[in-house]
């Protein structure tokens, strides 16, 4: 694999680059893998770089019914944060946020993370309880947050309506400096790079029909280009996750429903971090190139439609303008929707199930990218050894009948 470099730009430049080398390949299904991985999105391709990078297992194919990083990947807003409430849940989120810190040099592909800060806001005396709270136990985990007043909010964000007499005023903030965004199609494309480069076929256009197992082991997966087949499958499939589950007689604990995000029209830099508040519910950012990128809430029905309510776009916006009554005069460009798989106690579920080497990724809600790499690297780890990671274990499927949960409503209650 042609490793990237300034050097090798500017070799290409002079031959006005006709003759880089393909990103990965594009290759027929073999009979039978080591490991299948369901769904080529971040989560999933990062699960096969990380079985082919840490634990040698190469013999590995990423089935995709559309293309790579073309689901969730792509239709989410690029935070991310580890400054979660639980310890089980800030191990998993801290755990990914160190690997974002060096993910760059690790793929050798620029996936453009900026440590821009996360602002949570507090507009009521419950929420600055519940911010201190949350930055106390952050503190104790070793995961950087404080808790920052009015004025240092102005300080940061000069464009925010920080006053005393606006419907919502802001009284505080929970402030993480290490936490930022990262650009979503870099990310799957340099997971997918490295993966291919270590010998894992990534096949697009590949539909899962079916989950063939036989005396309670799972023996492949029927596809529309035939049966395909593997000791182990990991399934990372997010909305569509109950769906694939059905399809072996499993029912997971989780809904699906439509996410909504938007983005402005390109305005010159007035944002260089990111700003969230659960009791407004909205967050907004801004892109590299200019745009506002809005993040909303989940639409209350269940769906898999990839558009969502005008209502929530609604609300969310005169959250947004609340804050920042500037941006009322900004147009908005497009918006859309992903598919999130939700649990009853916004965490994820990282598990195997009762057929034998059958596991499912998935119940990340409206949070999942931030996890992608973290995600991946346990994962992977569970699927080579057979059994969970230390720092999946608590989020095994067995907890919704031992009643174990792990409630992070508030911590990702902005739809985050």
């Amino acid at each position: 694999m042609e490793r990237y470099s300034g050097f090798g730009l500017v070799k290409h430049g002079l031959r006005y680059h006709e003759n880089w080398q393909r990103v990965w390949r594009n290759p027929e299904p073999k009979k039978e893998y080591d490991v299948i991985v369901v769904g080529g999105g971040g989560h999933g391709l990062a699960t096969a770089y990380y079985l082919a990078r840490e634990h040698g297992i190469t013999n590995v194919a990423v089935i995709e019914k559309g293309w790579l990083g073309g689901g969730n990947t792509a239709r989410n807003t690029t935070i991310v944060r580890s400054n979660y409430l639980w310890d089980e849940s800030a191990a998993l989120y801290e755990h990914s946020l160190k690997l974002w810190e060096g993910l760059s040099q690790e793929l050798n592909y620029n996936v453009m993370f900026s440590q821009r800060g996360v602002m949570n806001l507090g507009h009521t005396l419950q929420d600055m309880r519940d911010i201190q709270r949350r930055v106390n136990a952050n503190r104790l985990n070793g995961i950087d947050s404080e808790v920052i007043d009015p004025q240092q909010i102005k300080e940061i964000v000069p464009a925010m309506d920080c006053s005393a007499n606006r419907r919502y005023p802001v009284l505080g903030a929970s402030w993480q400096p290490r936490a930022g965004v990262a650009r979503h199609d870099a990310v799957a494309w340099g997971f997918a790079r490295g993966a291919d480069s270590r010998g894992v076929d990534l096949l697009q256009q590949t539909a899962v029909t079916g989950i063939r197992e036989k005396d309670g082991k799972v023996l492949g997966v029927e596809t529309n280009r035939g049966f395909i087949g593997a000791r182990t499958v990991g399934c990372v499939v997010a909305g569509n996750s109950g769906v694939l589950a059905g399809m072996a007689g499993l029912k997971l604990p989780i809904e699906s429903h439509p996410l909504q995000a938007l983005v402005s029209e390109p305005i010159k830099p007035v944002l260089d971090t990111v700003v969230m508040s659960n009791h407004v519910h909205g967050y907004i950012s801004q892109s590299d190139k200019g745009d506002l990128v809005i993040g909303a809430g989940i639409d209350s029905y269940n769906g898999y439609g990839q558009r969502g309510s005008y209502p929530t776009i609604e609300h969310t916006l005169q959250a947004i303008v609340e804050l920042f009554p500037s941006f009322s005069r900004v147009r908005m460009n497009r918006q859309w929707g992903g598919i999130v798989d939700t649990c009853p106690d916004a965490c994820p579920i990282l598990s195997a199930t009762p057929i034998e080497g059958l596991f499912f990724n998935c119940g990340w809600g409206t949070g999942g990218f931030k996890a992608t790499p973290g995600s991946g690297h346990v994962f992977a780890w569970t699927l080579a050894h057979g059994k969970a990671h230390p720092i999946a274990e608590p989020f095994s499927i067995d907890r919704f009948n031992t009643g174990a949960l792990i409630d992070e409503h508030g911590a990702a209650g902005v739809a985050h």
